[in-house]
C-alpha cells in the first residue's frame, strides 16, 4: 500500500485584504468522477473576489490554464500531458495553487496559439462576454451594442464579440484606453468623464460590468424592447421607469463547450487575449494589489510553477 502524500504550495485568503493572502502546503487534491487533475501553469485575477466571504478561507483565481495529470472515473477522451483552460466554478477551490481539479465539461483544449499565461486572460471574461451577448442578450447583426469598461476583463471580450458578430459597437473608457478599446473593434469610445447619454441613442444591447451610475443611465438611451445586462450588480427593478426594455443580472457559468469556440476564435486571429501584467504566484498579495490600484486594460495574470513534493 502506498501512503505517501503529495503536497503543493496554495494561496489561501482569510479576508478581503490581499495582506490576508498566504501561501500553505496543502495535499494535491485528488480527481473525483468525471473530473480532471490538472497541473497549473498560468490563472488570473478577478476585481472583488477577495470580497466574496461565503468562502473563507478561499483559494481564489478561477481562470486557469495547465495540463492534464490524471482523470478520474467517467471523464474520458483526455490523456496526461493535454493542455487545457477553462474556468474552475465558484464554488470549487481556486487555481492559485499548483493543481486544482475541475469537472472534465468545463474544460477545454487551450488555443494552441498563444501561451498558458494568455490563454489563463480568456475564460471568466470571455466566457462572461459570450453569455450576455449570445444567451441573454440574443446579440443579432447590425445591432447596436453599448459597452461599459470596455477595456476591462469582461468588457474587451463583449467589444471583440459583439464586432466579429457584425454589431455596431460603443463602448465606455477611460481617456487613457480609448485607444486600445478602439483597437478592439468598437465604433465610438466614450471617455468615462463625459456623460455618455448625452452622446448615445437608440442602443439595442448594453452590456455592463460597472454598475451604479452607468446602469441608471444606461435606460433612458436604449430603443424599445433592448435589453440590459448588468454583470456587477442586479438592475434597477424599475428599469428607470422604462416599462419596454429588459434588465436581466447573471453570473457567468463553467462551459467547456463555448471555450471551444472562443479557442476557434483565438487561433484564427479573431479574438484577443488581453494580458497586462504578470507575476509569480508568491506575489499574489502584490498583483492584488496592483490590479487594485492601476486598473490596467486586460487581466492580471499569475504565472504558476510546479515545486511539488511528497512525503509518508
Amino acid at each position: 500500500m502506498n501512503d505517501t502524500v503529495r503536497t503543493m504550495r496554495a494561496m489561501r485568503a482569510s479576508s478581503s485584504d490581499p495582506a490576508s493572502l498566504i501561501i500553505e502546503t496543502v495535499p494535491v487534491p485528488d480527481p473525483g468522477p468525471g473530473e480532471l487533475l490538472v497541473e497549473v501553469r498560468g490563472t488570473a485575477i478577478t476585481a472583488g473576489e477577495l470580497s466574496w466571504p461565503e468562502s473563507w478561507p478561499a483559494i481564489p483565481c478561477h481562470d486557469l490554464s495547465g495540463v492534464v495529470t490524471a482523470a478520474g472515473d467517467g471523464a474520458h477522451g483526455w490523456q496526461p500531458g493535454d493542455e487545457v483552460y477553462g474556468l474552475v466554478g465558484f464554488d470549487r477551490p481556486g487555481a492559485a495553487a499548483e493543481y486544482v481539479t475541475a469537472p472534465a465539461a468545463d474544460l477545454a483544449p487551450k488555443p494552441v496559439s498563444v501561451d498558458h499565461l494568455a490563454a489563463a486572460a480568456v475564460p471568466l471574461g470571455a466566457l462572461t462576454a459570450w453569455q450576455a451577448l449570445y444567451e441573454h442578450a440574443q446579440l443579432a447583426a447590425g445591432q447596436h451594442v453599448l459597452v461599459h469598461g470596455g477595456a476591462g476583463g469582461v468588457g474587451a471580450y463583449a467589444v471583440q464579440l459583439a464586432a466579429l458578430a457584425g454589431a455596431r459597437v460603443t463602448a465606455t473608457a477611460s481617456a487613457r484606453d480609448l485607444a486600445f478599446v478602439a483597437g478592439l473593434g468598437a465604433r465610438d469610445v466614450l471617455d468615462y468623464s463625459a456623460r455618455f447619454d448625452d452622446h448615445v441613442r437608440d442602443v439595442d444591447i448594453v452590456i455592463d460590468p460597472v454598475g451604479g451610475t452607468a446602469t441608471a443611465r444606461s435606460w433612458p438611451v436604449m430603443r424599445s424592447g433592448g435589453t440590459l445586462v448588468a454583470i456587477a450588480e442586479e438592475p434597477d427593478p424599475s428599469q428607470g421607469g422604462r416599462g419596454d426594455v429588459r434588465g436581466v443580472y447573471f453570473v457567468v457559468r463553467p462551459d467547456g463547450r463555448q471555450l471551444r469556440e472562443l479557442a476557434a476564435l483565438i487561433d484564427k486571429q479573431q479574438l484577443h487575449p488581453g494580458v497586462s501584467a504578470v507575476f509569480e504566484l508568491a506575489a499574489l498579495p502584490e498583483a492584488f494589489q496592483a490590479q487594485r490600484a492601476a486598473r490596467p486594460p486586460g487581466k492580471v495574470v499569475i504565472s504558476v510553477s510546479r515545486t511539488i513534493s511528497s512525503g509518508a
